[in-house]
């Protein structure tokens, strides 16, 4: 009886040490660490701040904005197209011209993930901006279907690469409390793109040869993506899995 007394008070003690000394460590944990937090040492590990990604978020959202213009440039200024180019009243001409960007779309979309993940996702940006460049300038400047049909297949290899890799930056670069509200960029990027086509091209059927002006607009914001991308930060988990290898 006595032992088990003993036992049971020996056990009850070395219980409340060992809450003791936690407590005594947490508070100390505590106080060091709200020490440390107020003279800034510890505040941004804890909690980086959500202003710093984000002009680099903004840039990468260029690249859908792009996307979403060039699917809606066609609109308003098809039938304009059409007639300057003489495939009016042609259909697959027409539809061609819809449709062609969404081919190159495809297969610049099964490349993105090779490309990002090969030469990094500012320089993937950079690639991207490249062919809508080129695509948009032809498209502008040309006098025949198969021009146009070529611009808008350049255009659309640009649009199938950047879109993924813009996600992907996004989610790698922005802290995780506003991680979905920097992942949903994109996609109003791609809204604010369909709108801004729709607003530019609204004076193509009353304005002779506005449609080429369409195209001319959309190499702004592709130059911009390839110019600020050079600014803009690597994505910190491609520079891990580079140090990896």
């Amino acid at each position: 009886m006595i032992g088990a007394m003993r036992g049971r008070h020996i056990e009850t003690f070395s219980m409340y040490k060992r809450a003791s000394s936690k407590d005594h460590i947490n508070g100390v944990d505590r106080d060091g660490i709200l020490g440390q937090s107020q003279s800034g040492v510890w505040k941004d590990v804890a909690y980086p701040s959500w202003k710093r990604p984000l002009p680099h978020i903004l840039v990468a959202c260029l690249s859908s904005f792009l996307f979403g213009y060039h699917l809606g440039v066609v609109n308003d200024t098809l039938e304009s197209i059409s007639l300057d180019l003489g495939f009016s009243g042609s259909t697959m001409a027409e539809g061609l011209v819809v449709s062609t960007c969404l081919g190159g779309a495809f297969i610049g979309c099964v490349f993105s993930g090779w490309i990002s993940d090969g030469l990094g996702r500012r320089r993937a940006f950079q690639l991207c901006a490249l062919p809508m460049i080129i695509g948009a300038s032809m498209s502008a400047t040309t006098s025949g279907l198969e021009g146009m049909l070529l611009g808008r297949f350049f255009v659309g290899t640009g649009m199938g690469l950047g879109p993924p890799v813009a996600a992907l930056y996004v989610s790698e670069v922005s802290p995780a409390f506003v991680r979905g509200t920097y992942g949903s960029f994109t996609q109003i990027a791609t809204c604010l793109g369909l709108m801004a086509s729709l607003f530019i091209g609204a004076p193509a059927k009353n304005v002779h040869g506005w449609w080429r002006v369409c195209f001319w607009v959309s190499a702004i914001p592709a130059a911009l993506l390839a110019l600020l991308m050079e600014f803009s930060a690597e994505s910190p988990t491609w520079l891990y899995k580079l140090e990896l290898c």
